[in-house]
């Protein structure tokens, strides 16, 4: 017996959508598109988009992530829409750095990488300086990286957003991936190595070592 299609009542009122979720969908699109504007405006879009198809909705998932697959689906047109305006040149194809293995990841980990990129984004911090380097790469090369290494799309769709070929796209998250490791050893590994020795010297400090004694 086929289930009846899902009515108004079923998923709330629209009109608390925003409210329930929309902070989670801002957070997601935000942590993808890096600009607050354009993730707001994709929000927007997603749930004009949901509310004109919430008969589609089938309850196989939860709401919150049909949700999410709606904005996913936008973040992506958005990437599209971007690729369009990309320059690609062919002498990309020559500045494949050694520093990478054959299957694009780095050969030497930076320094004071402490587990992995992913447990390390976890950190509201370290994400934010994330954001700022992806800011510095020129744009092609951004696109790459955050299609890839995001999750949005598979080298076949990230190659075709950004019309280009697989290999080409490999070259390009090489690239990111090795301007990247370069800021993020500025802006984040250095500043730790700083904060850990000042901390240690402050620790060994005369003063501090008196008053331990003292005590």
């Amino acid at each position: 017996m086929l289930e009846p299609p899902p009515n108004d009542a079923d998923l709330g009122d629209p009109a608390q959508w925003v409210d329930r979720y929309g902070d989670a969908l801002l957070q997601y699109a935000v942590t993808r598109v890096g600009d607050r504007e354009t993730a707001e405006d994709l929000v927007q879009e997603t749930f004009l988009a949901a509310f004109k198809a919430r008969r589609d909705f089938d309850h196989r998932a939860a709401f919150s992530t049909w949700l999410i697959a709606i904005l996913r689906r936008k973040i992506i047109d958005h990437y599209r829409k971007d690729a369009r305006t990309l320059v690609t040149t062919d002498a990309e194809l020559d500045e494949v750095a050694p520093m990478f293995d054959r299957t694009g990841h780095w050969t030497v980990p930076p320094a004071n990488w402490r587990s992995t990129p992913a447990h390390q984004a976890e950190k509201s911090e370290f994400w934010q300086i994330v954001r700022r380097c992806l800011a510095e790469l020129p744009r092609h090369l951004a696109q790459a990286f955050e299609l890839r290494e995001l999750g949005l799309a598979t080298v076949q769709e990230a190659s075709e957003i950004a019309g280009i070929t697989p290999r080409n796209l490999s070259v390009r998250l090489y690239r990111s991936r090795m301007l990247l490791r370069s800021c993020l050893e500025q802006k984040w590994f250095a500043t730790e190595a700083v904060s850990a020795s000042e901390k240690s010297a402050d620790e060994s400090s005369p003063m501090r070592v008196g008053q331990a004694r003292s005590s």
